[in-house]
């Protein structure tokens, strides 16, 4: 949704909720059905899309938080319905209001009618729902950002939910990272085992090399190393993952090559490893620590020693880092994003030669298709784990970032890197994408 400052002809008296949201959009155009409980309504009859605003509270939610922390809270809280689209995946009523819903910034005789017409009362904050994390001024406040303690707690927010809802989610692989489709029809699962042997031929790595998977998640990289005959050790710093990850480990077999630690990054002390993986873990470490952490994933290499960097990134590297107000929230509490050209940077500046670099954005999208169509077949099951609510903010959270991804607002990058010594490396790429 875009704000655009235009002058429009305002209703006399009291308007009506309805009348206020075409007050706002351009030129009064809605693509949805918009309702509110005062019993007013715009937009075409004849759509399925539709937005109805439950209660009272919804309204303060919406004014007080204007954007979309506002539509979030409210629809997470119950104030707000969704009719057209599943609420384990509304990716169509997004896109329809990302895509067609312009508002303009209201004139200060517009904004004094609106503000009549809602009522002052709506003006003053109320308590959010309580899926969500603290503001992040608050949050820097009560504790030094990146800590270990504190990655510790914001990592707990996101991951340590439930082990059973993010296996109806993510399937079998239990891979919370963007799968590499070898073909448009392929599954998630062939995707997800796709995206494994793309970035174990990447690193090269072969039978009895040593591998380190940093943010190893329920060790998906680390097993499917081991069942290539390579030792793998991953760190996670959420509890719910390494048990998983562990009895996994021990299933399939794999123990004598395989180990997953609840830990931090920083406490591996092994160094010398063939090659390191980081798989959807930049996106916690914060701008201002790359130095450290590419330093740190470095000192763990041997000298000619691959390391491959999988991560989300901006589209360009002028924009701030900070996540918007809904994933800071309710997903991902102090994550940041850079752009490719920064990432790159930094690995150049830690000492590591960057061999290649490739853009996989538009596999996350469907990536998140995917995920999405596995929460709304597990959704009752999921909504008697987690809860309505949380469940809500899953559907929203993969929805929007697919939309994301399509309007390429965000990629997905991935950085080779060689730790010196690259004599013997091919004159060009030795994988298959």
């Amino acid at each position: 949704m875009t704000v655009r400052s235009e002058q429009v002809r305002i209703p006399t008296g009291r308007l009506s909720l309805a009348q206020v949201l075409q007050t706002l959009a351009t030129d009064g155009h809605l693509p949805l059905r918009f309702t509110a409980y005062d019993g007013s309504s715009a937009g075409p009859d004849d759509t399925p899309l539709g937005l109805e605003l439950l209660t009272p509270r919804g309204t303060t939610y919406l004014v007080t938080a204007p954007g979309d922390l506002g539509m979030a809270r409210a629809y997470i809280a119950g104030d707000l319905r969704l009719h057209g689209v599943h609420p384990g995946d509304p990716y169509l009523l997004l896109k329809a209001l990302a895509d067609e819903v312009h508002f303009r910034r209201p004139s200060p005789r517009a904004l004094a009618a609106i503000v009549r017409s809602i009522g002052i009362e709506h003006l003053v904050p109320i308590p959010p729902p309580p899926q969500e994390a603290l503001p992040r001024w608050r949050r820097i406040a009560e504790g030094l950002r990146h800590s270990k303690s504190r990655d510790a707690g914001a990592i707990h927010h996101h991951y340590d939910v439930s082990n059973d809802f993010y296996e109806w989610v993510l399937g079998p692989s239990m891979t919370y990272t963007c799968a590499v489709y070898p073909h448009p029809d392929a599954t998630l699962e062939q995707a997800q085992e796709n995206k494994y042997r793309l970035i174990f031929d990447k690193l090269r790595l072969q039978p009895g090399d040593r591998l380190l998977d940093v943010g190893c998640g329920w060790g998906g990289m680390v097993r499917y190393a081991a069942r290539h005959g390579v030792h793998a050790i991953g760190a996670t710093l959420s509890a719910e993952q390494a048990r998983w990850a562990q009895c996994a480990i021990a299933e399939a077999g794999l123990s004598e090559l395989a180990e997953v630690r609840h830990c931090d990054y920083r406490d591996v002390v092994e160094s010398g490893f063939d090659a390191v993986s980081s798989i959807g873990m930049t996106e916690h470490i914060g701008v201002a620590h790359y130095p450290a952490y590419f330093g740190f994933l470095k000192s763990r290499l041997r000298p000619g020693g691959l390391l491959l960097n999988h991560c989300i990134t901006r589209a360009d590297n002028r924009s701030g880092a900070a996540a918007g107000d809904f994933i800071d929230r309710y997903v991902f509490p102090d994550g940041e994003l850079a752009g490719s050209g920064r990432i790159t940077s930094e690995i150049q500046d830690a000492g590591l030669e960057v061999l290649h670099c490739e853009n996989l954005r538009n596999h996350y999208e469907l990536t998140l298709r995917d995920w999405c169509a596995n929460l709304v077949a597990h959704w009752d099951a999921a909504i008697r784990e987690v809860g309505l609510a949380t469940a809500k903010v899953w559907g929203l959270y993969m929805a929007g970032s697919r939309l994301g991804f399509e309007h390429n607002a965000i990629q997905l990058h991935h950085v080779l890197a060689a730790n010196g010594g690259g004599a013997g490396l091919p004159l060009r790429p030795w994988w298959q994408p």
